[in-house]
């Protein structure tokens, strides 16, 4: 299959410190290519993959010292990449949806031909400046709508404001073999990772850790492009930091992100917004670290309560769950990962997907048509929608001794952590 993907230009692929959507993108794209497909990647010249790069800025936005409420060479770039992928033949082209400035893509991509996939890695309203908040995302419903569109979970999907076309849900997957099970005891520290922003619990978890009188290491970026991010690091987490009890070691690459995870006795996520994912969740689980989170956003759908880690509503809660971390077997909480967040497991999610948008798409043409299109070059020919099922069939799911699954969007709402019994 023919895939050219248009990357969100303000972060390196892959990131070298902080970048979720940026992640995920890498790790799909290369996970792509290992299964035989054609892929092209519009991006800034910065860009490493095993796929073809179509270098469309000399540098990554933020990498150049541009904030991120800069639009103009985001809207150059997005423009350059839908001219470029005009020019050329694919069988799909897959878009991200992470900040304000991809917006664009909605009335760039209108006109185009080709099939279209887009991810929503983020959340609505991007219209937004700091606490300021506009509406100019309802004026963009006028091509949204009509767009196929993937949630990365179901409490992304459940919460867009808008009736988006929303094709299926697709949870993000991991290389497993980048993330380490030790066979040795963990440290006695607690980890948390993330940007340093409110909504991400720095502060709270720097207080569980306090109150479980437990160590605590914080990794993660301070953005120095958002005000917000360096007042809240300067004014909650450094006069807190006293190099011991309670250490900050910067941004982490890669294999410092292994190594934090994996030696951490368990995780700490105390997130006071609904995130529509969270990667380092499944990044801890990866490495068989237990994870503590707030029973928001998408946790719920992704850590199964009593087995790969616990949910809570609260500091005190999350407390107490630090006392009883041991209980959980690495192993489990290993394997948990495996079944659920592999990156195989998430392309053929993928693939399912393309095909399904390549033969509506080839629908839509031949209603329209008094003879169906039967070129043999066409990605919406009939005997290219059949070959596409032929070589690229979907993989069965994985399997393990793993049984429970996370909690339905309806059991967690009214979740008691204290009371509540899993299945498996």
């Amino acid at each position: 299959m023919k895939i050219v993907h248009i990357a969100p230009p303000w972060l390196a692929i892959p990131p070298q410190n902080y970048g979720g959507t940026e992640a995920v993108l890498y790790n799909l794209i290369e996970e792509q290519v290992a299964q035989g497909h054609d892929v092209t990647l519009c991006a800034p010249a910065d860009a490493q993959t095993s796929a073809k790069v179509v270098p469309l800025l000399s540098h990554s936005l933020i990498g150049a010292g541009i904030p991120w409420q800069a639009h103009l060479k985001a809207y150059y770039y997005l423009q350059k990449s839908v001219k470029y992928i005009q020019k050329y033949t694919f069988d799909i082209v897959h878009t991200h949806l992470s900040s304000a400035s991809d917006m664009y893509l909605f009335p760039l991509m209108a006109d185009i031909e080709i099939p279209h996939i887009m991810t929503l890695h983020s959340r609505f309203p991007f219209d937004r400046a700091g606490p300021w908040t506009g509406e100019a995302d309802k004026l963009y419903m006028e091509w949204a709508l009509t767009v196929p569109m993937v949630a990365i979970s179901e409490q992304a999907r459940a919460e867009v404001p808008y009736a988006l076309n929303f094709i299926g849900v697709v949870h993000h997957g991991l290389p497993l073999e980048k993330f380490t099970l030790l066979d040795a005891q963990p440290e006695g520290y607690f980890a948390w990772l993330g940007r340093m922003m409110p909504e991400k619990g720095a502060h709270l978890a720097i207080e569980a850790a306090h109150l479980a009188d437990v160590p605590l290491v914080l990794a993660g970026n301070v953005d120095p492009h958002m005000p917000e991010s360096v007042d809240y690091f300067e004014r909650l987490i450094k006069p807190q930091l006293d190099g011991e009890r309670v250490r900050y070691i910067g941004p982490v690459n890669m294999p410092q992100k292994v190594a934090l995870l994996s030696h951490a006795r368990g995780f700490l996520n105390p997130i006071t917004w609904e995130e529509p994912f969270g990667m380092v969740m499944i990044e801890a689980m990866a490495s068989g670290c237990p994870v503590i989170a707030f029973a928001r956003g998408a946790a719920p759908e992704i850590v199964v309560h009593g087995q790969s880690g616990f949910l809570v509503h609260d500091v005190d809660q999350m407390v107490r769950y630090i006392q009883r971390i041991d209980e959980l077997d690495r192993k489990i909480v290993r394997a948990h990962a495996e079944r659920k967040f592999s990156v195989q497991a998430m392309t053929e999610k993928y693939t399912a997907l393309y095909k399904k948008v390549i033969a509506a798409k080839y629908r839509v043409v031949t209603r329209n048509m008094s003879i169906p299109l039967q070129t043999a070059g066409s990605p919406f020919s009939l005997p290219a929608i059949e070959a596409a099922e032929t070589r690229y069939p979907t993989a069965p799911a994985a399997t393990s001794g793993v049984e429970a699954e996370p909690l339905t969007n309806d059991q967690w709402v009214g979740f008691d952590p204290d009371t509540y019994t899993r299945s498996g």
